[in-house]
């Protein structure tokens, strides 16, 4: 048997989140540093996996693993990536130690300063990384069963991270909202889901046999809409998306961070994996109205983000505005809209984790979000005007990063098969470019507010650290786009087979 690589990307956080419990309650510090070596190790092999992808020329699923579990019901834990997944759980495994960084936390008391986790931090990481493991599972599940148990993990632990460490006025009130809007879209995928394995009469769970199991048409048009609106849900698709804005501010930092850079993408990925590889029929039916949906997504998301006066607002629904444009490749059902949507989920998702960790280092620090009350902010933060100035980049498409790599198939992909809806969703570059130059000059430039100056430092070496890694990816993937272009391109394919070439 091969070594076990996915196997131990999914577990680690898993088990290294409940060693953490066991730690005393005042070893912050150890619990900290056990957080670090467990995020840098997972990143190792999630790169590790990533690296020899690419490096071999890897098409279909590779690294598969299989172990029943529960083979009367036809249920195994079978795991493997192809080209879609694998960027997605290296994106993963970015966050997660980037997370922890910014989470490390410092403390002064002449400054009123407690930036990153400051309480219960044991309990804060051990959630956290229930989460993490619950996100890698998704991502390399290749059973259907155990992908719905795995998102069921990743969705749990957003309520108590968030009602518990998010932000006092609204915390209760967001945590419950994206925790129903969550599990009752799941709940509708997983009534999907039940019907693909009676109907399929194959007795098995197994993604890599149900996609042979030639649903009749009329089956594929009925089940569809419920498998993939119950996923997309949590990719933030229209109008079922006004639960993540209010999360993204609610939640501290680093779930902010998974909530944007990862959980989205998770969304996303099952309602392709799911919804549009299981039942390709339904798929090419329902198109316009994905598109249709996602066209609001685009357009409706940038313009709101175009009136926030609150920086983790504007955050928020420039979320849902780029998440819409990953669905309206999807719903090309072409090449190029989907290899699209492949590299933007992995570019949103490095961009948003570098949004919100800034936005989090400035709150921290100011005690406030509201953007006319800050200014100057890039004179004792440097390294955070940098951050959402090359974020800022990304988001608005230009050439020489991550974003136009990825928003270009895209918007090729919609003009082959609807110029018009290109042309209206083209709007939301220049609102993107609008508000994103707005927020960088109240926000980071000008004269130094009095909240600013009384209250503001330096970022801290993690802090940096988490900003260059974060930066670093997104500009050579806009210089070198070889890096991951061909890898997204063999999963495209397969997803095209089954589209029957669409």
């Amino acid at each position: 048997m091969s070594f076990p690589i996915l196997s131990i990307i999914v577990f680690t956080p898993l088990v290294v989140g409940a060693l953490i419990l066991f730690y005393p309650a005042d070893k912050k510090t150890a619990v900290r540093a056990t957080a670090l070596a467990a995020g840098i190790f997972d990143l190792i092999l999630s790169a590790w996996v990533y690296v020899e992808y690419l490096v071999n020329g890897y098409s279909g699923y590779r690294f598969i693993e299989t172990y029943n579990w529960l083979p009367s019901l036809g249920v195994s834990l079978k795991f493997g990536v192809d080209g879609m997944s694998a960027p997605l759980v290296l994106l993963t495994g970015i966050v997660m130690l980037t997370g922890v960084l910014i989470s490390w936390g410092e403390h002064d008391e002449k400054k009123h300063l407690e930036a990153g986790i400051q309480d219960r931090p044991r309990e804060f990481f051990a959630f956290l990384f229930l989460l993490a493991g619950g996100v890698f599972g998704v991502f390399v599940s290749l059973d259907l069963f155990m992908l719905f148990f795995f998102y069921e993990i990743a969705v749990f632990p957003m309520y108590l991270l968030i009602a518990i460490w998010g932000w006092v006025k609204t915390r209760e009130y967001a945590a419950m909202k994206l925790t129903l809007y969550l599990f009752i879209g799941s709940v509708i995928s997983l009534i999907g889901a039940l019907a693909m394995y009676w109907q399929s009469g194959a007795g098995t769970f197994d993604m890599l046999i149900l996609e042979k199991a030639n649903f009749s048409p009329e089956f594929q048009r009925l089940w569809f809409p419920f498998v993939f609106m119950g996923f997309a849900v949590l990719g933030g698709i229209f109008p079922f998306h006004n639960w993540s804005p209010d999360g993204h501010v609610a939640a501290p930092t680093a779930v902010s961070m998974f909530h944007a850079g990862v959980l989205m993408k998770l969304g996303a990925f099952a309602a392709l994996r799911v919804g549009i590889m299981l039942l390709p029929e339904g798929a090419l039916y329902w198109r316009w109205w994905i598109m249709g949906l996602a066209l609001v997504n685009v357009v409706y998301g940038a313009f709101i983000a175009f009136v926030q006066t609150d920086l983790k607002y504007v955050i928020g629904f420039s979320s849902v505005s780029h998440m819409g444009l990953v669905m309206l490749g999807f719903s090309t059902m072409t090449e190029r809209g989907m290899l699209g949507s492949g590299l933007q989920m992995f570019s949103h998702g490095i961009m948003t984790a570098l949004f919100f960790a800034v936005v989090g280092m400035v709150y921290d620090r100011a005690h406030t979000r509201q953007i006319a009350e800050l200014g100057g902010v890039s004179k004792v933060q440097s390294w955070s005007a940098i951050g959402f100035i090359v974020g800022g980049l990304v988001s608005m498409g230009m050439p020489g990063f991550s974003g136009f790599v990825a928003e270009f198939p895209i918007f090729m992909g919609v003009w082959s098969v609807q110029p018009w809806v290109a042309i209206v969703a083209a709007l939301s570059i220049v609102i993107t470019a609008a508000y994103i130059l707005l927020v960088i000059r109240k926000t980071f430039f000008g004269d130094m507010s009095k909240v600013v100056e009384e209250h503001v430092g330096d970022n801290t070496i993690l802090d940096k650290v988490a900003i260059a890694i974060l930066c670093a990816l997104m500009i050579a993937l806009g210089l070198v786009p070889g890096m991951m272009v061909p890898m997204v391109q063999t999963g495209v394919d397969n997803v095209m087979r089954l589209l029957g070439g669409a």
